[in-house]
């Protein structure tokens, strides 16, 4: 099939006049400017970023922990009770109709794959599913149903902390030993062959629900993305620094090698010089600046990030509102309101927006382990079209286009998407939303009984 643009954004900068041929195998196959306006026209189109953090099961939370207990300081650890009194109730077939609207909504903003960062494993309980992988199973079964590309990673998560105490009940769903991770990664992997555009990388969760040993038996080989949770709270620094004798920072640049296969996520809570030098190892800064804000985490340094060559990408974690666009907006104007500074990372030859954009389309990429992230021959048909009409992009051409949607805009002028070559979001809407819909309201009403 052909789509026609009147503006696109190749690797090579903004051309006019843009036909961009998807082959039957989802790849694209050929990209030619100045061409004759021939197949499904479009006014914009841009390549669609991966959404490279997500907890799909938490969706479910969303906009039900804004109220404040008996303490007079919420944190990051009263949600985290919360959420995991929440997580109990959930059966399979309830995390599959939760994951295939986080889905959906995920493409109806823009992303065409789901990294999906996956730690509920096993039976309220903590014992297992006759198939260990029935949970990462019905992760599968939404992205068949919502047509997104996919990249899974099981979690291994051993301990309750990093004095290798018990998990606690809220997070016995969880637990995996270093032998139990690799048989239910394997088995994960089975479930994911037959699907041409989907990968299953390797997450060990943190520095403190994994041991130094665990750490390494799971990380051996090469075996697709590793993806860790790492410096995202201030207790977690000083609870590693305790226990391992540096930061965790400090730790993963002393004692992880191969940094630059993986994306490392929030990073909210680094120094000036870890700041550095890990950006110069080409990982993957993994930011979900809206839960990052909603949590309390903290603010990454985002303009020393990209000022030493820094890799990033965005994810939508909790899932407590998936957008493409208010994900970039809040890492930029995190930067200004910090630093009091306008147009934080806009450089003399990009504007703010052109430059987030590229490097969350690069960087997602990476970090998903997907031949995505720019329209060009070859690499898989993830593409984003925008209403052109909006009155927020009328008049504008080039980065202005990018800047007005960002800043000006929203997800609402993400027109049609993507994912492989899969026309799963029409006009603004995902081809399947009514079904899926229904299904997640039903789960919303049983899971609100139950509470």
């Amino acid at each position: 099939m052909d789509i026609w643009a009147a503006q696109a954004l190749l690797p090579t900068g903004w051309a006019r006049d843009v036909r961009v041929t998807i082959g039957s195998d989802g790849r694209i196959a050929g990209v030619t400017p100045e061409a004759a306006g021939q197949g499904e026209r479009q006014m914009i189109l841009l390549p669609a970023p991966a959404n490279l953090h997500s907890h799909a099961f938490q969706r479910a939370m969303a906009g039900l922990t804004e109220s404040r207990g008996p303490d007079p300081r919420d944190t990051f650890w009263t949600w985290r009770r919360l959420m995991f009194r929440y997580l109990e109730q959930m059966s399979p077939d309830q995390v599959e109709a939760i994951a295939a609207f986080v889905q959906l909504e995920m493409l109806e903003a823009g992303y065409a794959c789901n990294v999906e960062f996956h730690y509920l494993h096993h039976q309220a309980d903590g014992t297992c599913y006759d198939n260990t992988a029935e949970m990462a199973v019905r992760i599968i079964a939404a992205a068949d149903q919502t047509g997104i590309g996919l990249t899974l990673l099981p979690v291994h998560y051993q301990f309750g902390g990093c004095d290798g105490r018990a998990l606690a009940r809220g997070q016995v769903r969880f637990g995996t030993t270093p032998d139990g991770y690799l048989r239910l990664w394997e088995a994960s992997r089975l479930a994911c062959s037959d699907r041409a555009d989907s990968t299953v990388g390797r997450a060990p969760h943190s520095l403190r629900a994994v041991s130094v040993d665990g750490l390494r038996t799971v990380t051996q080989g090469d075996f697709g993305p590793f993806h860790m949770h790492l410096a995202e709270q201030i207790a977690e620094v000083e609870e590693v620094r305790a226990y391992l004798g540096a930061r965790p920072v400090e730790w993963v640049l002393d004692n992880v090698d191969a940094l630059s296969r993986w994306c490392f996520i929030h990073l909210t809570q680094m120094e000036p010089t870890e700041t550095e030098r890990l950006a110069a190892t080409g990982a993957v800064a993994g930011l979900c600046p809206i839960t990052e804000a909603n949590l309390g985490d903290g603010i990454f340094d985002g303009t020393r990030w990209l000022a030493w060559d820094g890799r990033i990408g965005v994810g939508s974690d909790s899932n407590i509102r998936i957008s493409l666009t208010e994900e970039l907006r809040q890492l930029e104007y995190s930067q200004r309101l910090r630093d009091r500074v306008r147009a934080a990372l806009a450089t003399p030859d990009k504007s703010t927006g052109r430059r987030v954009f590229d490097a969350v389309c690069t960087g997602g990429a990476i970090a998903a382990g997907r031949d995505s992230g720019a329209i060009a021959v070859g690499k898989w048909a993830d593409l984003l079209a925008l209403d052109g009409g909006a009155v927020d992009l009328e008049g504008r051409s080039g980065d202005r286009v990018l800047d007005g949607w960002i800043f000006a805009g929203s997800d609402r002028m993400v027109r049609d998407v993507w994912a492989a070559g899969r026309h799963v979001v029409h006009e603004g809407r995902h081809i399947a939303r009514d079904s899926i819909e229904v299904g997640y309201r039903r789960v919303m009403r049983e899971l609100r009984d139950r509470l």
